[in-house]
């Protein structure tokens, strides 16, 4: 069962502010990951855009739409074009059903755990798509790499997520979230399968120390020692 608000335009801004705070929180979450990694790696990491480097993310978001587009002349050009955005899509709408408070949500599904489940496994089919439509088989390949880890991963995390559910008895998010406010948060007894967790959605979106592309290195500059 579907619960949403009455008045479409109000889902539709609610959309658009949690869209852009996502992004947002996602590129100074990138900054911090690289500031640790730089300190870990006894160097000082992004530093010189803005105060302490908090506008580098906004640098390499520039300098990456400004990068020039390279497609494969035997490419399928359509479903070359479309893979990244249907892989971005995909991680977009699983944010739908995740709660912010109690009264604060986009959609509240009764199976929110498997429609997250379902729709980050989905993810998967961008990558793979646009490793067949460069119509290379090296690029091919590569995509069916980086698929395969994917799934490995995603394996683990559904068997790790499924003593939660048999411990909550339900697939809602809400009502998860409830019943640990009510009772005690599931990270502390099940706190062996939280770092195993969290190992797996490292992989799963292929950061650090698992990462499986070299956009991360095309992109941000100051890991080649241009800005250290």
């Amino acid at each position: 069962m579907l619960y949403f608000y009455t008045h479409y335009w109000v889902l539709l801004v609610l959309t658009l502010i949690t869209l852009i705070f996502l992004i947002i929180s996602v590129a100074f979450f990138t900054l911090a990951e690289r500031r640790v990694m730089g300190s870990i790696q006894r160097r000082k990491g992004p530093n010189i855009t803005g105060f302490w480097g908090v506008l580098q993310p906004f640098a390499d978001a520039l300098k990456l739409i400004v990068k020039e587009i390279i497609i494969p002349k035997r490419a399928n050009k359509f479903l070359f074009l479309l893979a990244p955005f249907l892989t971005l899509y995909f991680s977009f709408i699983g944010w739908a059903i995740i709660p912010f408070s109690t009264k604060s949500f986009i959609v509240n599904l009764n199976i929110g755990i498997l429609y997250l489940l379902i729709v980050s496994s989905f993810g998967i089919y961008g990558i793979l798509l646009s490793g067949w439509a460069s119509n290379s088989k090296y690029a091919f390949l590569a995509s069916i790499r980086c698929v395969a880890q994917a799934i490995s991963y995603e394996v683990s995390i559904t068997l790790i997520i499924l003593p939660i559910i048999l411990m909550s008895s339900t697939l809602n998010l809400m009502h998860l979230v409830l019943i640990q406010e009510a009772v005690i948060w599931f990270l502390f007894p099940l706190f062996p399968l939280s770092i195993i967790f969290f190992i797996s959605i490292l992989a799963e979106t292929n950061r650090t120390p698992f990462l499986s592309h070299d956009s991360f290195f095309l992109v941000s500059s100051d890991t080649l020692g241009l800005i250290d």
